[in-house]
């Protein structure tokens, strides 16, 4: 038996028919527009990881300002050493990076449909922003964790190795793969909030500054301005993103330099490293020179991932944002 038309939807029904279709070769454009926006800013930041990252596990360093830091670093050896772990961070962010953004894009779409379609998602955009962030961030970590192991010990451990390929192999070689994954879920209690904060806070400072200027005075905004409202809302995120991964990034820099008990699990050997450290530790030490780092890395990538969108002509993101005020 034939069945006679559909009912049309009614007005203001939104349906998963409204969420935009992605296609393989967009999904592509922003795993590259991530993977460059990432590898780009994580890699001029390696000085300011380095001297971050010295404060945190090296005893003659604890409690120094980041410029005190950086300076006893270079005369003890050398400015060279301000670049080490360049190779792993490049490489390593280059892949986390394309896959975190084209992660979210993937997941948040997902989510929206599931939702019913982008006016039904919006009263539940915070907990999208954070599913879908979190849930990419997780994936992404599976290929950053053998890099990131490298580069913690290119920094932390002097004369470990000579570059990425040299203690890749050496990590491989004498630990295998639970040297890679040793710190693994430190990693995702550092990089699964830095996510959370990233997108979550980018989307809802985007979302304010766009209802303060209107439909009308944001349909009229150049090139410029975009560009303005993308710096200042990924610095505001960046804060956020620092803040809260900061405890388990300096528990992650003190496992891959081997702290704590090796024949404990990562999560016991974590927590009592934890109880060792203090809060005031884990809240500080460093925080500073992350917070600049990260401000600059998560604004930086936003602007660079908005710019690489639109040389390539890659489709605009879901937006579930809320126009009007309440």
């Amino acid at each position: 038996m034939a069945q006679g038309p559909k009912a049309p939807a009614l007005p203001g029904s939104p349906t998963s028919a409204d969420v935009p279709e992605f296609k393989p070769i967009d999904y592509a454009k922003f795993f590259g527009a991530g993977a460059l926006a990432a590898t780009l800013t994580h890699g001029a930041a390696t000085p300011i990881d380095v001297v971050k990252t010295r404060i945190q596990i090296d005893a003659s360093l604890k409690g120094l300002n980041m410029a005190t830091a950086t300076r006893q670093i270079v005369s003890s050896e050398g400015a060279a050493a301000l670049l080490t772990g360049f190779g792993p961070t490049a490489v390593g962010y280059l892949i986390q990076g394309g896959g975190k953004f084209m992660g979210y894009e993937f997941f948040k779409k997902q989510f929206v449909t599931l939702a019913g379609g982008p006016e039904n998602a919006i009263p539940h955009r915070t907990a999208i922003y954070l599913g879908a962030s979190a849930t990419a961030e997780f994936f992404a970590d599976i290929a950053l964790s053998p890099l990131e192991a490298t580069r913690i010990r290119l920094v932390s451990q002097r004369g470990f190795a000579n570059g990425l390929t040299s203690g890749f192999m050496r990590i491989a070689r004498e630990e295998g793969l639970r040297g890679f994954y040793s710190g693994f879920v430190p990693l995702l209690f550092k990089q699964v909030p830095y996510a959370v904060g990233q997108f979550s806070v980018h989307e809802a400072a985007v979302e304010v500054m766009y209802r303060a200027m209107g439909p009308d005075r944001r349909s009229r905004l150049t090139h410029v301005e975009t560009t303005g409202v993308e710096l200042a809302s990924g610095i505001v995120a960046g804060v956020a993103a620092a803040v809260l991964s900061h405890p388990a990034d300096t528990l992650l820099s003190a496992m891959n330099k081997g702290a704590g008990d090796k024949s404990q699990g990562s999560m016991s050997r974590m927590f009592a490293l934890a109880r060792e450290f203090g809060p005031r530790r884990l809240l500080t030490a460093g925080l500073g020179p992350r917070i600049l780092m990260t401000s600059f890395l998560v604004a930086g990538q936003f602007v660079i991932y908005a710019q690489c969108k639109t040389l390539v002509g890659a489709p605009a993101g879901v937006e579930i944002h809320k126009e009007k005020k309440i």
